[in-house]
Formats: C-alpha cells, sequence, structure tokens
C-alpha cells in the first residue's frame, strides 16, 4: 500500500506537469512495484491515469484547454483503438516494444528542435483555427495516435503530446491541458473494454489513484507558470529516457 501511495505520487507528478508519461510508468509501476499481475495492471492504470488526468486539467480548465480539439482527437481515436488492439495481439511483444522505441526517440528529438514558425492550423499566430487545414489533421492524429495507443497498449500521453505540439501546431501551455482531456477519453474507453474481464483490487487501487490525483493537481499548478520552453525541453527528455528503457526490455526480452 505504502508503494502504491509513493508510484502514484510519481504518476500524478508526470501527468500535471506535462500532460503525458502517466500510463507508460503505471503499468510497470503496478506489476513490479506492487505486485499486480499484468491482466489486472492495465485495467488498473487506466483508472488511475483516467482519474490523474481529469484533475490535472482542473487548473487549466480556464485558457489551457482546446476543448474542441480534444473532443475531435478523442472521438477519432476511440474506434481505432480498438482496432490497434486487435493487431496487438497479432504481433509479437517485442517488436512492439522497439516500434514504440523508435516512435518515442523520434518525438523527443523533435521536441528537442527549435521551432521555426510559430503555431500551426489549429493554433494560427494571431489566435483562431483554420478549420479547413486543422480538422483533416486532427481527425487523422486521433486516428494514428489512437490506433498506436492501442497497439503499443501504453504510452497515449507520450504520442498525444508531440502530436498536438508537431502536427497541429499547439503551444505546450494548451498541449498539456488538451492531451489530459483526450487521455480521459481514451482511458474510459479503454477500461470498457476490460469491464467484466478481470477483479479490481479496489484498495490498491484507491490508495494508488488518490495520491496521482493529489500529485497531479499540485503538479498542474505548478506547471502553468512555466514557459513553453521549459515544458518541451523537460517532456523530451522524459521521452528520451523512457525510450531507453523499452529498448533496453525490448533487447532483453
Amino acid at each position: 500500500m505504502i508503494t502504491a501511495l509513493v508510484l502514484g505520487l510519481i504518476v500524478g507528478a508526470l501527468l500535471g506537469l506535462v500532460g503525458g508519461g502517466g500510463s507508460i510508468l503505471a503499468v510497470p509501476a503496478l506489476v513490479y512495484g506492487v505486485g499486480l499481475p499484468l491482466s489486472e495492471a492495465i485495467p488498473t492504470s487506466l483508472i488511475v491515469v483516467g482519474a490523474a488526468s481529469a484533475v490535472a486539467v482542473i487548473p487549466r480548465l480556464r485558457r489551457g484547454v482546446n476543448w474542441r480539439l480534444a473532443l475531435i482527437v478523442g472521438a477519432a481515436g476511440v474506434a481505432t483503438a480498438y482496432l490497434g488492439t486487435m493487431v496487438n495481439r497479432m504481433l509479437d511483444p517485442r517488436l512492439l516494444l522497439g516500434a514504440f522505441a523508435v516512435i518515442m526517440v523520434i518525438a523527443g528529438v523533435r521536441m528537442f528542435l527549435p521551432t521555426r514558425s510559430v503555431g500551426g492550423p489549429c493554433a494560427l499566430p494571431g489566435g483562431g483555427i483554420n478549420w479547413r487545414s486543422c480538422l483533416p489533421r486532427a481527425l487523422a492524429t486521433g486516428a494514428v495516435v489512437g490506433f498506436l495507443t492501442g497497439l503499443l497498449g501504453v504510452g497515449g500521453g507520450f504520442l498525444i503530446v508531440p502530436a498536438l505540439t508537431l502536427v497541429l501546431g499547439l503551444p505546450m501551455s494548451v498541449t498539456v491541458g488538451t492531451s489530459l482531456v483526450i487521455i480521459v477519453i481514451n482511458s474510459v474507453a479503454g477500461f470498457t473494454a476490460h469491464l467484466g474481464t478481470v477483479q479490481i483490487d479496489w484498495a490498491v487501487t484507491g490508495a494508488f489513484a488518490v495520491s496521482a490525483m493529489a500529485a497531479s493537481l499540485v503538479a498542474g499548478r505548478l506547471g502553468r507558470g512555466l514557459s513553453d520552453k521549459v515544458l518541451k525541453r523537460g517532456f523530451a527528455v522524459l521521452v528520451l529516457g523512457v525510450a531507453v528503457y523499452v529498448a533496453v526490455q525490448a533487447l532483453i526480452g
């Protein structure tokens, strides 16, 4: 129980600060730290990450969320997430881990590089959105992120944050909150797929979720005061660090 509380703080803090990093850490934390079987850890992580993300977005409700894009991207990814889950069962897990590591390295390096232009079709420099070019990108982004999330099992936030920043052009101050809303949508959709198929240890889940929600709320308030540059570089370091971990897991099986 103490381990669950401590690990919950770490997962919640990451979600609150950078809008991602919760799911890919929650599953191994529940398996190796708490001792849950993988079949129980996955739906438990969806509860924890979904609840922590919902709380983390509270400090950003006013100006830190693009609600239209969050709903479009989230809805577009629900169906493809189920498709990705089906494909996942046909492929070698080590191959999937290797592919995930490559995707994260590319995303992390791109987040480190300075952007040449301000904004994008979904966040014009003068404000507003060019829906003619933004809507197709948002739908495509949601579909791809949803598929990869289902295919890889974890890492929704790691894929959503770079997609919102690099593809749609959102600033990090809005990306974090928008990503959290999308994670909530994905978590609810993912958990419903597990209903009736697994038993949940509600004591451990409650301890993990409560500490994660508390940490995410505090981190969310702190994150509002950080610059886009600091958030982007902090997220890039986190992505590259986890990419190394995932690559090692893929190599050693």
